[in-house]
C-alpha cells in the first residue's frame, strides 16, 4: 500500500463512526443476510431484525446495486460492519424534508385521512400532519360554534383530494412532519414583495378566518394571514379563545413581529395597558386583595385588578396539595407584593395567612 493509500485509509477510519450513512455495492444476498462492499471500511452486513425490517426494500435490490445504509455497529464479533437499510432510508428522507423546508418546496399530495385537528398526508412513505389552522381559506372548516364533530365532518370531505402543500416542520426524533397549505403555489419572490408591505407597529384590519386553542388567525389580504397568539388577545387571562372572536369577525390589530414570512399580531396592544396605571398604585411591600384565577405547576396566578396578575409560588406552601388547600379558585385573599415591575409586566406575591 502506497503512502497516499495509507493516508486515505487512515482518513476514512477517523471519520468512520456509528450513525454514519455510508454507500456501498451489494456483493451477496442470502436468505437472511445482505452483504455490502464498503471499500477500505470493510464489509457491511444487514441481517437479523434489520433484514426483517427492510425485507420489502431488499426484494427490489440486486447484486451490483449501490445502496445507502446506516452504521449501527462499527464491528461485530465476525468482523462485519452492521448496517441498517431502513434507518438509512428514513434518515435520507428526513434530510430531504429539511431540504424541502429550506427550499420552500411546494408539493401536490393526496389527503389520506382526517381527524378533529386537521388532515393526514403521506409523503415518501411517511405520514405527516396538516393542521386545520394551516389550511387555505377555501378549505378551512367554517363552523360557527366550533363543534369538533362538525369540523371533522367537513375535514373528511377533503380525503382523497390533492392539496398543494409545503413542509414547515420536521422533527426526526419525534417522527413529526408538519405541512402547510397556505404557501402552496405562491412563489417566494411574490410573497416577499407582499410581506414587505407589512411593518412592525402598523395597525391593520382583517377578517377572522380561524379560532383555535392557541390563538386567532386573521386574513389581511389574499394569501396573507397573521396570528394573534393567545397571550396577545387581552391583558386579562384568556382561557377560551372562542369567547373573544368568531370566524367572519372584522377586527383591528397591531403588527408586533414580521419574521420568516409570518406575521404576529396583537389585539391587546390596541387597548390601554393596565400595568401603566397599576405602577402608580402598587409597589413592593404593599398588602393587596387578590383573586386566585388559575393554578399551574409553579403555583397560583393571582389578579389584583383586571389585567394585572402575579404568581404566588408553590414553595410558599411546601407543595401543591397544601397550596390548593389554602387557596381556592375565584376567591379573594390578602397578599403581600414581593416584586412589582410594570415595565416587564411581572409581579410576585406571598400569601398573608390570617
Amino acid at each position: 500500500m502506497t503512502t497516499t493509500e495509507v493516508a486515505e485509509f487512515a482518513k476514512d477510519a477517523v471519520f468512520f463512526k456509528e450513525e454514519d450513512i455510508v454507500e456501498g455495492v451489494v456483493v451477496a444476498i442470502e436468505k437472511a443476510a445482505l452483504y455490502v462492499d464498503l471499500g477500505n471500511r470493510g464489509t457491511g452486513i444487514i441481517y437479523g431484525i434489520e433484514f426483517m425490517n427492510a425485507r420489502d426494500i431488499i426484494k427490489r435490490i440486486n447484486i451490483g446495486d449501490t445502496i445507502s445504509a446506516k452504521i449501527v455497529l462499527r464491528e461485530n464479533t465476525d468482523g462485519y460492519v452492521e448496517l441498517s437499510l431502513k434507518e438509512a432510508r428514513q434518515a435520507l428522507m428526513w434530510n430531504d424534508a429539511e431540504a424541502a423546508i429550506k427550499d420552500k418546496r411546494v408539493m401536490d399530495l393526496v389527503v389520506k385521512d382526517a381527524n378533529k385537528g386537521g388532515l393526514i398526508i403521506e409523503w415518501q412513505g411517511m405520514s405527516g400532519f396538516l393542521p386545520a389552522s394551516q389550511l387555505k381559506e377555501e378549505n378551512y372548516p367554517r363552523i360557527e360554534d366550533g363543534d369538533k364533530d362538525k369540523i371533522l365532518r367537513e375535514l373528511k370531505k377533503l380525503i382523497g383530494k390533492r392539496v398543494s402543500v409545503s413542509i414547515i416542520s420536521a422533527i426526526p426524533k419525534e417522527g413529526k412532519l408538519i405541512f402547510s397549505e397556505k404557501d402552496g403555489g405562491k412563489t417566494t419572490e411574490s410573497k416577499e414583495i407582499v410581506m414587505g408591505n407589512y411593518l412592525v407597529g402598523d395597525e391593520v384590519e382583517g377578517i377572522v378566518t380561524g379560532v383555535v386553542d392557541f390563538g386567532i388567525f386573521i386574513k389581511l389580504e389574499d394569501g396573507v394571514e397573521g396570528l394573534v397568539h393567545k397571550s396577545e388577545i387581552d391583558w386579562g387571562l384568556v382561557e377560551d379563545t372562542k369567547a373573544h372572536a368568531r370566524v367572519g369577525d372584522k377586527v383591528r390589530a397591531k403588527i408586533i413581529e414580521v419574521k420568516d414570512g409570518k406575521i404576529s399580531l396583537s389585539l391587546k396592544a390596541l387597548k390601554e395597558n393596565p400595568w401603566k396605571e397599576a405602577a402608580k398604585k402598587y409597589k413592593k411591600g404593599d398588602t393587596v386583595d387578590g383573586v386566585v384565577i388559575k393554578f399551574n405547576k409553579h403555583g397560583a396566578l393571582v389578579s389584583i385588578e383586571e389585567g394585572v396578575a402575579g404568581l404566588v409560588h408553590v414553595s410558599d406552601f411546601g407543595d401543591e396539595a397544601k397550596l390548593r388547600d389554602a387557596l381556592s379558585l375565584g376567591k379573594s385573599y390578602k397578599f403581600a407584593i414581593t416584586l412589582f415591575d410594570a415595565n416587564e409586566e411581572r409581579m410576585t406575591l406571598t400569601y398573608e395567612q390570617k
